[in-house]
């Protein structure tokens, strides 16, 4: 592409994920050019269906929505602020899911796509980058996700010198929802809540007696499983554990997990508590397709049928989608990438999203809001900067670059992907206490102390934005 002193160079964003269309909005937001570069339909990856930008390929929730006593939450609320192109067309195409903000996939990325190629001052290239971007592109953000290419994956690897780093993840059934049998499931959100959408009864629960329990642990460990030899001494991602390894690590475990009984009520059978429950999740806006939470699942296709249909109201369930297991691959960010998310071997080269060691929906996209705005910043010559570590994405960013450890040169086990939480803000300067000016304790003070945290954020973030 010819460029002239009138004409600025574009800015190219490799990858069209979350991050990658959140970084090429924001750059069109300032008024510059931007070439968005994604490979599929070209060229496939093992866990994407179509060829919209912004796929979702896991779970169709962004998790919660409260911004005063949850860092997701908080997080939210800091990228509406700023602008989101990723939120504002979730909040657009939200489902009921309680506490939670959950979308229709297909409505969400139909309207980033949509969104995205009707940016007059974005050009979507749908060809694959296969090697480290020519030296004439001279502002490049990489976005490729934790499912980069293998070609281009090696050109980075090479690039930094490190080796590749990676984890498994896994990604959950969902069930056709007139196949749910509701004489023995019930609609109702843990504790009744009604998030954004919702009505405090929007989950699918099936309750699991304790002898339906242990079969069902039983059955889980005993599956069999998609193995991946080469790559079984690669750890799992604590935040995206297939169900059957969560098994594995205690009988227990699901049940102080995704399965916990807590604040759900069987309306068919009150008087009795169920052992532990299984909660379904609304997917799509016609409520006709609902995904198992906390599913995840490296067991093969016909297992997941046989066992899966053990479950009290899923006898006869049809399956929309089958879960699965795909290689995720992030950096040893802290070692190779600048403050400013640069690669310090080249700085032209600038880092979004899951490859850079974060990990969710909501936090890639984040990345890729801050990428973009920074690499707007700096094609129109002004300085970048950070913001404060007070806040959700400050302090993810603090993460990703090391604010975390004490010494970046620990080596790759020192970083792993991270979900925003309330671990990585700065400790408050001062104690909370109630109204009255007594110490509180216990859950009181656990809830004083999130709201402390987020207002402190919020404030910050305004002050750094009028800045």
């Amino acid at each position: 592409m010819s460029t002239s002193s009138q004409t600025p160079a574009p800015i190219h964003v490799i990858g069209g994920g979350l991050a990658g269309s959140e970084a090429a909005w924001q750059i069109a937001r300032s008024g510059l050019r931007v070439v968005l570069h994604e490979m599929r339909p070209q060229r496939a990856t093992d866990a994407h269906h179509t060829d919209q930008l912004a796929e979702l390929v896991c779970s169709n929730s962004f998790r919660s929505d409260e911004p005063s006593t949850n860092a997701v939450g908080l997080l939210h609320q800091e990228m509406r602020r700023m602008g989101s192109l990723i939120m504002t067309c979730a909040d657009a195409h939200q489902v009921p899911a309680g506490g939670a903000l959950a979308v229709d996939r297909h409505g969400f990325a139909q309207a980033v796509t949509a969104a995205i190629e009707a940016e007059p001052l974005i050009e979507v290239d749908r060809k694959e980058i296969q090697d480290v971007p020519p030296s004439d592109w001279q502002n490049v953000i990489i976005a490729t996700g934790p499912l980069t290419s293998a070609p281009l994956a090696e050109a980075i690897g090479k690039l930094t010198g490190e080796a590749e780093l990676s984890f498994f993840d896994a990604i959950a059934p969902i069930v056709h929802r007139d196949s749910i049998n509701m004489d023995k499931a019930w609609f109702q959100s843990r504790y009744d809540k009604a998030g954004p959408g919702g009505t405090g009864a929007d989950y699918i629960n099936c309750p699991l007696s304790r002898e339906e329990y242990e079969h069902f642990i039983d059955a889980l460990i005993a599956g069999e499983k998609t193995s991946f030899k080469e790559w079984e001494h690669v750890p799992y991602f604590d935040g995206c554990l297939p169900i059957e390894v969560m098994a594995e690590r205690g009988r227990e475990t699901l049940r102080h997990g995704p399965l916990k009984p807590v604040g759900l009520t069987n309306p068919h059978n009150p008087t009795v508590k169920a052992h532990a429950i299984i909660q379904l999740r609304q997917d799509n806006a016609l409520g006709t397709l609902y995904n198992m939470v906390g599913f995840q699942t490296k067991l093969k296709h016909a297992e997941q049928v046989r066992v899966f249909r053990t479950i009290p109201g899923l006898e006869q369930a049809e399956f929309a989608r089958l879960g699965g297991l795909h290689r995720n691959t992030f950096l040893n960010s802290p070692k190779v990438l600048d403050p400013f998310l640069r690669l310090k071997a080249e700085p032209r080269l600038r880092f979004a999203g899951q490859i850079t060691g974060c990990e969710g929906y909501v936090e890639s996209a984040a990345i890729g809001l801050m990428t973009g705005r920074w690499a707007a910043l700096e094609a129109m010559g002004k300085s970048p900067t950070r913001p404060p570590d007070t806040t959700a994405i400050g302090a993810l960013i603090n993460h990703i670059t090391g604010g975390h450890i004490d010494t970046i040169d620990a080596g790759p086990k020192s970083f792993q992907p991270m979900n925003v939480n309330f671990g990585l803000f700065p400790p408050l300067e001062f104690s909370p206490k109630s109204e009255d000016g007594k110490r509180l304790r216990g859950p009181e003070k656990a809830v004083a102390k999130k709201r402390a945290i987020t207002d402190r954020a919020r404030a910050d973030l305004e002050a750094w934005l009028e800045a």
